[in-house]
């Protein structure tokens, strides 16, 4: 990993809690998280379920927030922004990539990409110009009219990560990304993200697969709400080139 020493970190977790009462149960699914991720940093996040993963990637990519702590966003204090306030730094700051693709079944590869660019204000030109750049950088240039029924899962989901890069967010947080999508399409997905990742992106990844999480370069644990393990990993491809040589 870089030198982050000298940079600010695009995330920002502060003491970060998130409480919910279950009845008369109070679980606490975030318990103090403190964390920080630096510009083209690639992380997973993993832990057992309930372990507060999910918590924390919705704290993380502003569709929740916190009972206490603070939230730093890209130099933003996020923890006490309005549902407006929220939906502008995820349009802003955050690209999503989900395990079910979420793409609009009407709609062809094209308009699916440029949908977070029309919340952004942006001009009809100016979208088609970057959406097509978008699915070019995903390979997937050929299949701009086709709809996502005409695409295979993985195709699908290079849609979904085009559509996510769009608007050149802070980070890219990926949500299971392989989940739905059998080992040798994930594992091109996985590619794609080591060239995301080289290109200069910072990825968040949460996964519960072990080999999907050794693709980061970080690997954070949770386990009851709290961090257990925050790790530097070796560079896979580094390591796999030590080991033939």
């Amino acid at each position: 990993m870089k030198n982050t020493s000298q940079r600010e970190p695009i995330i920002e977790l502060k003491e970060v809690k998130k409480i919910y009462k279950m009845g008369t149960q109070t679980v606490r699914a975030l318990d103090g998280a403190t964390i920080q991720i630096f510009p083209n940093e690639y992380v997973a996040i993993m832990g057992p379920s309930g372990s507060g993963k999910s918590t924390m990637m919705n704290i993380i990519g502003a569709l929740d927030v916190p009972t206490s702590g603070t939230y730093i966003l890209n130099g933003q204090d996020v923890s006490d922004m309005n549902d407006d306030e929220l939906a502008a730094a995820r349009n802003r700051e955050i690209g999503f990539v989900f395990q079910t693709f979420n793409l609009l079944p009407r709609m062809d590869c094209l308009s699916n990409v440029e949908l977070p660019l029309i919340y952004a204000g942006i001009s009809k030109s100016k979208r088609i110009e970057m959406a097509t750049k978008a699915l070019v950088n995903v390979g997937l240039g050929d299949r701009m009219d086709h709809k996502p029924n005409e695409l295979s899962g993985g195709q699908r989901q290079r849609v979904a990560v085009a559509r996510a890069l769009v608007n050149d967010p802070s980070i890219l947080l990926a949500d299971e990304p392989t989940g739905n999508l059998d080992s040798k399409t994930g594992n091109e997905i996985m590619v794609l993200f080591e060239a995301l990742h080289a290109a200069g992106n910072t990825i968040l990844l949460v996964t519960h697969e072990e080999e999907v999480a050794q693709h980061a370069r970080r690997i954070i644990r949770l386990r009851d709400g709290k961090i257990e393990t925050d790790v530097v990993v070796p560079n896979p491809t580094l390591a796999k080139v030590m080991a033939d040589s």
